[in-house]
Protein backbone atom coordinates (compact mmCIF):
# COMPACT_ATOMS: atom_id res chain seq x y z
CA UNK A 1 0.00 0.00 0.00
CA UNK A 2 1.07 3.57 -0.62
CA UNK A 3 1.85 6.54 1.56
CA UNK A 4 -0.43 9.26 0.23
CA UNK A 5 -0.50 12.96 1.00
CA UNK A 6 -4.11 14.08 0.48
CA UNK A 7 -4.37 17.86 0.17
CA UNK A 8 -7.56 19.92 0.03
CA UNK A 9 -7.81 23.48 -1.29
CA UNK A 10 -10.69 25.95 -1.40
CA UNK A 11 -13.21 24.34 -3.74
CA UNK A 12 -15.56 23.81 -0.80
CA UNK A 13 -18.46 22.43 -2.86
CA UNK A 14 -16.42 19.27 -3.54
CA UNK A 15 -15.22 18.56 0.01
CA UNK A 16 -17.76 15.80 0.67
CA UNK A 17 -16.74 13.99 -2.54
CA UNK A 18 -13.06 14.42 -1.63
CA UNK A 19 -13.65 12.98 1.84
CA UNK A 20 -15.43 10.00 0.25
CA UNK A 21 -12.31 9.33 -1.82
CA UNK A 22 -10.13 9.76 1.26
CA UNK A 23 -12.22 7.07 2.98
CA UNK A 24 -11.96 4.74 -0.03
CA UNK A 25 -8.17 5.09 0.04
CA UNK A 26 -7.87 4.54 3.80
CA UNK A 27 -10.28 1.58 3.68
CA UNK A 28 -8.11 0.06 0.93
CA UNK A 29 -5.19 0.11 3.38
CA UNK A 30 -3.31 3.18 2.14
CA UNK A 31 -1.57 5.37 4.69
CA UNK A 32 -3.28 8.75 4.06
CA UNK A 33 -2.02 12.00 5.60
CA UNK A 34 -4.37 14.99 5.25
CA UNK A 35 -3.13 18.46 4.33
CA UNK A 36 -5.26 21.60 4.02
CA UNK A 37 -4.67 25.11 2.71
CA UNK A 38 -5.23 27.98 5.13
CA UNK A 39 -8.67 28.76 3.69
CA UNK A 40 -9.76 25.13 3.48
CA UNK A 41 -8.77 24.65 7.12
CA UNK A 42 -10.21 27.87 8.56
CA UNK A 43 -13.24 29.07 6.59
CA UNK A 44 -16.86 28.28 7.33
CA UNK A 45 -18.90 28.30 4.12
CA UNK A 46 -22.42 27.50 2.94
CA UNK A 47 -21.11 23.96 2.31
CA UNK A 48 -20.22 23.40 5.98
CA UNK A 49 -18.26 24.59 8.97
CA UNK A 50 -14.50 24.20 8.99
CA UNK A 51 -14.58 22.30 12.30
CA UNK A 52 -17.02 19.76 10.86
CA UNK A 53 -14.74 19.05 7.87
CA UNK A 54 -11.64 18.91 10.09
CA UNK A 55 -13.30 16.32 12.33
CA UNK A 56 -14.46 14.19 9.37
CA UNK A 57 -11.01 14.26 7.80
CA UNK A 58 -9.07 13.53 10.97
CA UNK A 59 -11.50 10.73 11.90
CA UNK A 60 -11.13 9.23 8.42
CA UNK A 61 -7.33 9.34 8.35
CA UNK A 62 -6.79 8.91 12.09
CA UNK A 63 -4.18 11.67 11.85
CA UNK A 64 -3.99 15.39 12.48
CA UNK A 65 -4.16 17.61 9.43
CA UNK A 66 -1.01 19.34 8.23
CA UNK A 67 -2.19 22.97 8.07
CA UNK A 68 0.89 25.15 8.37
CA UNK A 69 3.79 25.87 6.04
CA UNK A 70 6.45 24.77 8.58
CA UNK A 71 4.65 21.45 9.10
CA UNK A 72 4.46 20.86 5.32
CA UNK A 73 8.12 21.68 4.58
CA UNK A 74 9.56 18.34 5.85
CA UNK A 75 7.41 16.34 3.39
CA UNK A 76 10.19 16.29 0.79
CA UNK A 77 13.25 15.94 3.00
CA UNK A 78 11.59 13.08 4.93
CA UNK A 79 10.21 11.52 1.72
CA UNK A 80 6.88 11.15 3.50
CA UNK A 81 4.71 10.25 0.51
CA UNK A 82 4.84 8.04 -2.55
CA UNK A 83 2.28 10.33 -4.20
CA UNK A 84 0.72 13.68 -3.32
CA UNK A 85 -2.93 14.15 -4.31
CA UNK A 86 -4.47 17.64 -4.39
CA UNK A 87 -8.23 16.99 -4.36
CA UNK A 88 -9.85 19.41 -4.89
CA UNK A 89 -7.31 21.60 -6.64
CA UNK A 90 -8.72 25.12 -7.01
CA UNK A 91 -7.92 27.53 -9.83
CA UNK A 92 -5.93 29.63 -7.36
CA UNK A 93 -3.77 26.64 -6.44
CA UNK A 94 -3.30 25.68 -10.11
CA UNK A 95 -2.05 29.20 -10.88
CA UNK A 96 0.34 29.22 -7.97
CA UNK A 97 1.79 25.79 -8.77
CA UNK A 98 2.32 26.89 -12.39
CA UNK A 99 4.01 30.11 -11.22
CA UNK A 100 6.11 28.50 -8.49
CA UNK A 101 4.42 30.40 -5.67
CA UNK A 102 4.58 28.79 -2.24
CA UNK A 103 2.34 30.59 0.27
CA UNK A 104 0.04 27.88 1.68
CA UNK A 105 0.63 24.49 3.34
CA UNK A 106 -0.62 22.71 0.21
CA UNK A 107 1.74 24.62 -2.08
CA UNK A 108 4.66 23.92 0.26
CA UNK A 109 3.66 20.24 0.26
CA UNK A 110 3.69 20.20 -3.57
CA UNK A 111 7.05 21.98 -3.79
CA UNK A 112 8.62 19.84 -1.10
CA UNK A 113 7.28 16.59 -2.58
CA UNK A 114 8.39 17.43 -6.14
CA UNK A 115 12.00 17.89 -5.03
CA UNK A 116 12.20 14.08 -4.91
CA UNK A 117 10.78 13.69 -8.45
CA UNK A 118 7.71 11.96 -7.05
CA UNK A 119 4.23 12.23 -8.59
CA UNK A 120 1.73 14.98 -7.79
CA UNK A 121 -1.85 14.26 -8.84
CA UNK A 122 -4.19 17.24 -9.32
CA UNK A 123 -7.99 16.94 -9.20
CA UNK A 124 -9.10 20.20 -10.81
CA UNK A 125 -12.21 21.89 -9.49
CA UNK A 126 -12.67 25.45 -10.71
CA UNK A 127 -15.34 27.53 -12.40
CA UNK A 128 -12.77 29.13 -14.73
CA UNK A 129 -10.88 26.04 -15.96
CA UNK A 130 -11.82 26.86 -19.56
CA UNK A 131 -11.17 30.56 -18.95
CA UNK A 132 -8.30 32.11 -16.99
CA UNK A 133 -7.17 28.78 -15.51
CA UNK A 134 -6.86 27.06 -18.90
CA UNK A 135 -3.34 28.37 -19.44
CA UNK A 136 -2.27 27.04 -16.04
CA UNK A 137 -3.73 23.60 -16.72
CA UNK A 138 -1.92 23.55 -20.07
CA UNK A 139 1.33 24.63 -18.46
CA UNK A 140 1.08 22.00 -15.73
CA UNK A 141 0.28 19.24 -18.25
CA UNK A 142 3.80 19.79 -19.59
CA UNK A 143 5.50 19.52 -16.18
CA UNK A 144 7.31 16.35 -15.27
CA UNK A 145 5.75 14.47 -12.34
CA UNK A 146 2.44 16.38 -12.52
CA UNK A 147 -0.62 14.27 -13.36
CA UNK A 148 -4.35 14.97 -13.48
CA UNK A 149 -7.41 13.12 -12.33
CA UNK A 150 -9.53 12.96 -15.52
CA UNK A 151 -11.97 15.87 -15.62
CA UNK A 152 -14.96 17.26 -17.45
CA UNK A 153 -17.48 20.06 -17.61
CA UNK A 154 -19.93 19.81 -14.74
CA UNK A 155 -22.63 22.29 -15.86
CA UNK A 156 -22.31 23.34 -19.52
CA UNK A 157 -25.27 25.72 -19.45
CA UNK A 158 -24.93 27.63 -16.19
CA UNK A 159 -21.13 27.37 -15.86
CA UNK A 160 -19.72 26.79 -19.36
CA UNK A 161 -16.08 27.36 -18.27
CA UNK A 162 -16.27 25.11 -15.20
CA UNK A 163 -14.37 21.83 -14.91
CA UNK A 164 -14.45 19.27 -12.10
CA UNK A 165 -12.34 16.16 -11.76
CA UNK A 166 -14.10 12.81 -11.91
CA UNK A 167 -13.55 11.92 -8.27
CA UNK A 168 -14.77 8.37 -8.98
CA UNK A 169 -11.52 7.57 -10.79
CA UNK A 170 -9.21 9.05 -8.16
CA UNK A 171 -7.71 5.71 -7.15
CA UNK A 172 -7.17 4.66 -10.78
CA UNK A 173 -5.48 8.00 -11.54
CA UNK A 174 -3.38 7.68 -8.41
CA UNK A 175 -2.18 4.18 -9.35
CA UNK A 176 -1.36 5.37 -12.88
CA UNK A 177 0.60 8.36 -11.52
CA UNK A 178 2.59 6.02 -9.28
CA UNK A 179 3.56 4.16 -12.48
CA UNK A 180 4.51 7.45 -14.20
CA UNK A 181 1.46 7.35 -16.49
CA UNK A 182 -1.33 9.86 -17.07
CA UNK A 183 -4.73 8.14 -16.85
CA UNK A 184 -6.64 8.70 -20.10
CA UNK A 185 -8.73 10.30 -21.34
CA UNK A 186 -7.82 13.45 -19.39
CA UNK A 187 -10.94 15.28 -20.63
CA UNK A 188 -14.11 13.24 -20.45
CA UNK A 189 -17.85 13.52 -20.04
CA UNK A 190 -18.86 13.37 -16.39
Amino acid sequence: MSNIGFALTGSFCTFERAIEQMKILTDAGHNVTPIMSFHAYNLDTKFGDAEMFIKKIEDCCRKEIIHSIPDAEPIGPKKMFDVLLVEPCSGNTLAKIAAGIVDTPVLMAVKSHLRNARPVLLAVSTNDALGNSAKNIGTLMNYKNIYFVPMGQDDIYRKPRSIVADFNVTELALNAALEGVQLQPIIKTI
